[in-house]
């Protein structure tokens, strides 16, 4: 399983790292455009769909579109709408529960679902736009909570975060996760030269608006995770796919950075 997994991931490297430092805006949205239409097809499986595939195209077309032609118009309204999902819809889920699958209700939340994916990977675009150092900045915020997480999780995990849903979550996983956030992101700023996230925002609000935005982004990362655990527990579902072997599905390595990544664009918008 391990060599299944580090064989998947260094494939995966080999693709992405050159694709993202050439700094090729066609090439990099092609990919993206790729990883979207395999997000979207395991989302509407999560939903139970009898036609997830040509629903998926339908949505990967519509991604395209925005992309390749219309050349990112006016995004914000997309990223604020994402984050209003977020916490009017999908946390106060993780406490009150999905609705029933084959329901107007589940197809309901399928719909906005996945536009917080396209919305996810429409700010993965927007960010790259910065600089491919940039986008990088914001994702891996991601990445070291959910490493600080692990760590601390293992190490002094007693108090279940959510254990109908995600029973090897601990609150002392998040809090660590959010600890490695914060000392990771403040080295970058003290000691990285370089256009980053954690750089402007700290120019922009100090030390205390530092803390209070990445402390957001870290209980977001939370929720994403926490929200696709969700679906794929009522809907039976170990990984969302198969599709990277090793390591389940594109949904099961992306499913933080979907709340994340438009609330960081669009602060973004702001700094």
């Amino acid at each position: 399983m391990l060599k299944t997994r580090v064989i998947t991931a260094l494939v995966l490297l080999a693709i992405l790292l050159p694709v993202l430092f050439l700094n090729n805006f066609f090439a990099f949205a092609t990919v993206t455009v790729a990883f979207f239409a395999a997000g979207a097809w395991e989302s509407l499986r999560l939903f139970r769909y009898s036609r997830a595939e040509l629903w998926a195209g339908f949505w990967t077309v519509g991604y395209a579109v925005v992309v390749f032609v219309s050349g990112l118009p006016s995004v914000r309204s997309l990223f604020a709408v994402c984050v209003a999902l977020w916490v009017i819809r999908f946390v106060p889920a993780l406490k009150l529960g999905l609705p029933p699958l084959k329901t107007p209700a589940n197809r309901l939340l399928s719909i906005t679902y996945t536009l917080a994916l396209l919305g996810c990977f429409i700010a993965i675009v927007s960010l790259f736009q910065h600089s491919p150092l940039y986008l990088l900045s914001v994702m891996a915020i991601v990445w070291i909570a959910d490493i600080g997480a692990y760590f601390a999780g293992k190490g002094f995990g007693r108090h279940k975060l959510a254990p109908s849903i995600s029973p090897g979550k601990s609150w002392e996983g998040a809090v660590g996760g959010w600890l490695a956030v914060l000392v990771a992101a403040a080295a970058t700023v003290m000691y990285l030269d370089g256009d980053t996230f954690s750089g402007r925002l700290y120019e922009r609000f100090g030390w205390l608006g530092f803390i209070a935005v990445m402390s957001v982004l870290v209980a977001a990362s939370v929720v994403g995770d926490l929200f696709e655990s969700q679906l794929k527990r009522r809907a039976g579902f170990k990984d969302s796919s198969n599709l990277l072997p090793g390591h389940g599905g594109v949904l099961d390595r992306i499913d933080a950075l979907i709340p994340v990544l438009p609330l960081a664009a669009l602060i973004d918008l702001w700094l």
